[in-house]
């Protein structure tokens, strides 16, 4: 895999899949980029540049610790853009993630051509998730088997009660299969450090980044899942008013992985946004 050097020398590396116009990816967690895939065989429309984040995946464990938070990262989406030599880029940030390529946004406004957020976290721009919100939205999933403990487990995080988050799993994708279990198993941040370090005191900036936010002229496609508890379609719509130019996508009955819960439908969407 191919590597590039970080503003304070980490080597990070990247992976690249398929061929035509590139987009530069930031999977969330911080984990492992493997989790993303080809995003659904979204690489057959584009060149995919996905970036492993310092200390995921083959990229290297940094000295410093504190330079796991979130706009600390801004930095190494930078370095990555020179790297590649593009003189704008199209950016596509997924979950957490999505934190960071906001925040890139909010500081290099003329280097992004396109901006797509994926099951985005709004905590870059301080729109507040509700327990009762994801409540709310859990119960378009009470018919399903598994909804009853599930749900008991939610409601016990979302009330300050409990934090068992692997009962909780089943809500986060479309359909809780064989396909997503051993999704959700291959995506465990791996990296514990990185985790704690990325919401660090100061890795947001919510009142300026939405002033800087008014200013970017990029088209910005915002795609969530129907049934997203991370990324709630009311949240995302809110989210979404943030930008001058931006789309809200919701996508029936995906959860917080929709290339993994239709593919057809998640492609078409994205290329249609890429090429417009």
């Amino acid at each position: 895999m191919p590597t590039f050097s970080a503003p304070d020398g980490t080597q990070l590396s990247y992976r690249v899949t398929g061929e035509g116009d590139p987009v530069v990816c930031i999977p969330g967690g911080p984990a492992d980029s493997v989790y993303l895939g080809d995003l659904g065989g979204l690489s057959a429309y584009c060149r995919l540049v996905v970036l492993d984040l310092r200390g995921t995946g083959r990229s290297a464990i940094p000295q410093d610790t504190s330079s796991y938070r979130c706009d600390r990262l801004v930095g190494d989406v930078e370095a990555l853009r020179r790297h590649l030599g593009l003189p704008r880029m199209d950016l596509l940030g997924h979950s957490a993630g999505t934190n960071i390529a906001t925040q890139y946004a909010a500081r290099h406004p003329e280097k992004v051509s396109k901006l797509a957020l994926i099951g985005p976290s709004t905590r870059a721009v301080d729109v507040v998730i509700t327990g009762q919100t994801r409540r709310e939205l859990a119960q378009l999933r009470k018919d399903e088997p598994w909804f009853p403990a599930a749900f008991a487990a939610l409601q016990a995080i979302t009330e300050g009660t409990g934090s068992d988050w692997e009962a909780v799993a089943p809500f986060f994708w479309g359909r809780w299969d064989a396909t997503a279990q051993q999704h959700h198993a291959a995506g465990r941040p791996s990296n514990q450090e990185a985790v704690a370090f990325f919401a660090a005191e100061g890795a947001f900036h919510p009142k300026s980044t939405r002033a800087a936010l008014a200013a970017c002229e990029a088209p910005v496609l915002l795609l969530t899942g129907e049934f997203d508890l991370n990324s709630p379609p009311v949240s995302a719509a809110e989210f979404a008013e943030a930008f001058p130019d931006a789309t809200l996508v919701v996508q029936p009955g995906a959860g917080h992985y929709p290339w993994l819960d239709d593919a057809g439908w998640f492609v078409t969407a994205m290329a249609a946004f890429l090429r417009g």
